[in-house]
């Protein structure tokens, strides 16, 4: 598995770049990060590809894991963060199935 590596020096927005790139390519997205720092512009870059994302229909969510890595020969506890797609449905869309689903029940 392949993972966006966070630094504390990375660009949010850079990184919300290629985050949003990935999700509209259809590639998982993992985020790999050692230090409060890293976790930091991790999580806002998150937030920001979430606004890049939300108007065309898409959203993001993400479940952060620990992980034990080895950096240079010395084992370092890793926070990694999934991060999922959410495809939004049009409210126009939701009321109609709502009207359809109730126009059943009531037949």
């Amino acid at each position: 598995m392949d993972f966006l590596k966070v630094s504390s020096k990375s660009s949010p927005a850079s990184v919300a770049g290629a985050i949003a790139g990935m999700v509209k390519d259809g590639v998982p997205v993992n985020i790999q990060c050692v230090g409060a720092g890293a976790v930091n512009q991790s999580v806002k870059a998150i937030a920001i590809a979430r606004g890049f994302l939300i108007p065309t229909g898409v959203d993001i969510s993400c479940a952060p894991t620990f992980s034990d890595i080895d950096i240079n020969g010395e084992s370092r506890t890793a926070i990694r963060f999934a991060v999922y797609v959410h495809r939004l449905v049009p409210q126009d869309s939701k009321a109609s199935v709502l009207e359809e689903n109730s126009m059943r029940t009531a037949s």
